[in-house]
């Protein structure tokens, strides 16, 4: 099987979609992320997005793209590898965001065919809200290396940034240096939650007649609810408040998480070759192995006050 010549500048939407409390609230407490920015619908500025939030708009425009130019043989093998998200301001209740996606890239690996594709979100004044290139390896497809110009895609660099996270301060024996870990529990249900409240919905999380047809043992939690509970983790343990600017998360996804099971969430301090400063974090599984690696999060260095805690 083969990655369809073409693919690389494939474009759908834009869809409009209406952003309000309800659903702001739902995927935080979906997380147990019970902090007022996120729940309190009386504070002045109102209740804003957890940082993982665009997954939840952008999520049609994937499965719509992946559906439209690839057939269901192909499809049915992409797994979500890297995610790499530019957070230009948090979404609000009352926002009307409008989401397009664009195939930047493919090339082969030896798991199979990457595929980036990159979802761009802007607001009625055609502000950006974020940008995210979301990276697939369809297992056991080929594919031909392709690129789109930067000037039709802007500078695409999800694999050279995930890649940079492993230049970080480590020990003596090579890992990581942790200055703190949290062990975070991940209930039966948690998958049949987050569905629902994030309204991003694979069955393979959900049925386990449909996972175990799919080659798992199970069902598993969605890679976006393990980042989002990670940087639910790292922001609370570096002493940063929910509504504080964030300007970029990255990371790649190494392993699967079943559920119940408890993962823990290591992260520390660390600068980049670039200078600069970023909280780092893996996610390990039950066993110890990592399912989340080169987790980083950097803040914004300068922005609109309104953006931050709005």
């Amino acid at each position: 099987m083969r990655i369809p010549e073409g693919l690389v500048g494939t474009t759908i939407g834009p869809l409009v979609q209406e952003i309000d409390a309800r659903w702001l609230m739902a995927y935080a407490a979906a997380l147990g992320d019970i902090h007022a920015e996120y729940l309190d619908t009386t504070r002045p500025e109102g209740v804003i997005g957890h940082p993982i939030f665009p997954v939840c708009y952008e999520w049609p425009l994937a499965v719509e793209l992946r559906a439209s130019a690839l057939s269901e043989r192909i499809a049915v093998r992409s797994v979500h590898a890297t995610h790499d998200l530019r957070l230009h301001r948090r979404a609000r209740a009352g926002d009307r965001l409008s989401t397009t996606a664009t195939v930047i890239s493919s090339e082969p690996r030896a798991p199979g065919a990457y595929v980036v594709t990159r979802l761009e979100t802007v607001d009625t004044d055609g502000r950006s809200v974020s940008t995210t290139d979301y990276g697939s390896i369809y297992r056991g497809v080929q594919c031909e290396r392709a690129v789109l110009p930067p000037g039709v895609a802007g500078p695409s660099q999800s694999r050279g940034d995930v890649g940079a996270a492993r230049e970080l301060e480590h020990r003596g024996d090579g890992s990581p240096r942790r200055d703190w870990c949290v062990e975070v529990p991940v209930p039966a249900g948690l998958a049949h939650t987050y569905t629902e409240c994030a309204r991003i919905w694979n069955p393979i999380h959900t049925d386990r007649a449909v996972a175990r047809s799919a080659g798992l043992a199970d069902i598993i939690l969605h890679g976006t609810a393990t980042l989002a509970l990670a940087v639910s983790a790292a922001l609370e343990r570096a002493g940063v408040g929910p509504a504080a600017g964030i300007a970029r998360i990255t990371c790649r996804f190494t392993g699967m998480v079943p559920l119940p099971s408890v993962i823990t969430v290591e992260g520390w301090k660390a600068r980049l070759a670039t200078g600069e400063e970023v909280i780092a974090f893996q996610v390990l599984g039950a066993d110890g192995r990592p399912v989340l690696r080169d987790g980083r999060l950097i803040m914004a260095g300068s922005h609109d006050p309104q953006e931050a805690h709005a």
